[in-house]
């Protein structure tokens, strides 16, 4: 027999709120009380993409349709068309349309702010705003490293240290297929969110380092994931992938013939063009510290460095081919 269900409830049955359990200090009979997440100090797990789930769950690709690295998203700027040709936009001027005193350009470029607006440069862009070469792309969680790594196909799972994560590795690096694991974690470059992007990052650095025998063979295969990581155009996923870049093509140079640099420099013109964009995003600070500068996230100081290391390990043929994609760039072993 089943007992009927009581008509008078306590105040925490009867409360809908999410209950959480916590320790009461109060004594037996007293009051019951029922703590909500109001209560108590909780910092949720930020969500980069919806589509990642929880992480019992593997992530729903089919519900991805953005390209990565792709300008479908990215709203074009209005064409003035009397920059191409001899015709001009103009409109017809009413009788109480006349320039009034203080309301004049005054010979500058950038027009004086409305009351309540923003100040407006050239074309009608606002001052200050970024250009549509500098714009985000769409960095879509559909990686390759992510699908393999849900499935269970990589050997590598996440080292949880005292000080610092590292990754386990379940069998010895050496012994792996560079030609298929090696563009599978290249590919993870991109991946912001973790577990994913901290096994990716650090398991390019594991292979390249310990295999390094067996990364020139693979260097057409990586220049693809390479080329999509740096479309995104996300300073995350940029400071990245050029301190992996500096990375590989040093990385055979105690063989005492590096080649990876040498072999990377038919490829410079899928590399190094978003390089171009960004060589002088640097930070002014006038007289202040840099105290973040241990970090290495500079952009331009690290594109610099990035291009130097090309050029060192690239052979003859390396400076000449940087200087036609990077015409700023100025040689450090040419005087």
């Amino acid at each position: 027999h089943t007992r009927a269900p009581s008509a008078v409830q306590p105040a925490c049955a009867r409360d809908r709120r999410p209950l959480v359990s916590v320790r009461s200090s109060e004594p037996r009979g007293g009051v019951c009380r029922a703590f909500t997440m109001s209560d108590i100090k909780v910092r949720s797990q930020p969500v980069h993409y919806k589509e990642t789930g929880s992480c019992f769950d593997s992530t729903n690709l089919g519900l991805i349709t953005e390209r990565p690295g792709g300008h479908e998203t990215t709203k074009p700027r209005p064409t003035n068309v009397s920059a191409f040709s001899l015709q001009k936009i103009t409109s017809r001027k009413q009788a109480d349309n006349f320039t009034k005193k203080g309301t004049g350009s005054g010979g500058t470029l950038v027009r004086k702010a409305p009351e309540g607006g923003a100040a407006v440069g050239p074309a009608g862009a606002p001052a200050g705003s970024k250009f549509q070469a500098f714009m985000e792309r769409p960095n879509p969680p559909n990686t390759e490293f992510r699908r393999f790594y849900e499935r269970g196909d990589l050997p590598v799972q996440v080292d949880h240290g005292g000080v610092s994560n590292r990754i386990q590795w379940k069998v010895d690096i050496e012994k792996l297929d560079f030609h298929h694991y090696l563009p599978i974690f290249f590919d993870g470059l991109r991946e912001i969110e973790d577990p994913y992007a901290f096994l990716a990052e650090q398991g390019v650095y594991d292979m390249i380092d310990v295999g390094w025998k067996k990364v020139l063979p693979v260097i057409p295969q990586l220049i693809i994931p390479i080329k999509t990581a740096l479309n995104t155009r996300q300073k995350k996923v940029i400071v990245k992938v050029l301190k992996v870049l500096q990375r590989l093509v040093t990385c055979d140079f105690e063989g005492g013939h590096p080649l990876i640099g040498q072999a990377l420099v038919p490829y410079y013109r899928q590399i190094l063009p978003v390089l171009n964009i960004f060589i002088r995003q640097n930070d002014n600070l006038g007289d202040g510290i840099d105290y973040g500068q241990k970090n290495r996230e500079n952009l331009g100081d690290l594109i610099m460095e990035t291009l130097e290391a090309f050029e060192l390990n690239g052979g003859e043929d390396a400076f000449i081919n940087i200087k036609y994609l990077v015409p700023v760039y100025q040689s450090m072993v040419i005087s």
